[in-house]
């Protein structure tokens, strides 16, 4: 072409330069803007990973680029934290099982937790239970109290959905309402062995808490509720669709929790996560009722 044209291979790699390169980055570009717009936490690595997910392969440096170009910057915000934990209680303080787990199965290991959420005029609570191998929410529940049926509604939604072996642990911190018996009974007649968190060490439940945090980026920051049933439809979208079905997860090699499951029970490395429950589960917790109060807060 060069030499039917009268023109130097030089010139033509010169115009090719100035020109395909830009029109290249105008295509990626968009589908960029495109993920930055609809997921506004994202990261340029895990729009990037998002990319891949689509059939473009881009590397992670040229999506920084374009970021930093259109100002795609993710959002992130500053926490105020109120005092959702108290641990000045007389229940039984159970030894951490979960310290150093690496778990193999999908549900060999439950991580809870409590957090706030702030409406226009008053404080609400949100409770939560994950699956620690997947990073699945599997319950939760709304309130606006920090009673212990808080908690406990958030492991019946848990318990409804997956049918856990006997043995299983369930990792909380030191909180009432985790320790108190409602919840420990509740534990017991599924054979579910309690394990809770050291004094003070939120790293314990180091899950749990990167899940807060991505609630309350992602979900929370932002966004201004009327009301307490417009928030749980919020909540209940974010958990059931984005975070357990759109959302990648740098852990999980940027699947999402569904997609995790999906390729786990596939590959059978966790081929028991859907046994059945066990018919007489021995109860872990015989001296359950001897210490504390008689019924939870």
């Amino acid at each position: 072409m060069c030499e039917l044209s009268s023109l130097s291979r030089a010139v033509f790699y010169r115009h090719w330069l100035a020109s395909e390169p830009k029109r290249a980055d105008t295509a990626v570009r968009d589908q960029v803007q495109q993920v930055a717009l609809a997921h506004r936490f994202y990261g340029y690595r895990r729009v990037a990973q998002e990319l891949k997910h689509r059939g473009i392969d881009v590397n992670a440096k040229r999506v920084l680029r374009l970021m930093r170009s259109d100002n795609l910057l993710c959002l992130r915000g500053r926490r105020y934290i109120p005092m959702t934990t108290d641990a000045r209680h007389t229940w039984r303080n159970w030894p951490n099982l979960a310290r150093g787990l690496v778990t193999q199965t999908i549900n060999e290991l439950w991580v809870a937790d409590i957090t706030y959420v702030r409406l226009r005029e008053q404080f609400v609570y949100v409770a939560v239970v994950l699956g620690a191998h997947s990073r699945r929410v599997i319950g939760w529940s709304l309130a606006t109290h920090l009673g212990a049926n808080l908690a406990i509604v958030a492991l019946k939604m848990a318990l409804e959905d997956r049918t856990p072996q006997p043995g299983m642990i369930h990792h909380s911190d030191r909180g009432v309402q985790y320790a108190c018996s409602d919840y420990l009974t509740l534990l017991a007649e599924h054979a579910i062995r309690p394990s809770m968190s050291r004094p003070g060490n939120p790293y314990d439940n180091a899950k749990a808490e990167s899940f807060m945090k991505t609630l309350k980026q992602e979900q929370v920051a932002g966004n201004q509720w009327r009301d307490l049933d417009q928030l749980r439809t919020g909540l209940e979208r974010f958990f059931e669709v984005t975070y357990n079905r759109e959302r990648l997860h740098s852990s999980l090699g940027y699947q999402t929790p569904a997609a995790f499951e999906l390729a786990c029970a596939a590959s059978s490395v966790s081929a028991g996560w859907t046994g059945a429950r066990s018919a007489s589960p021995q109860s872990p917790l015989p001296e359950l009722l001897s210490k504390g109060a008689e019924s939870c807060p």
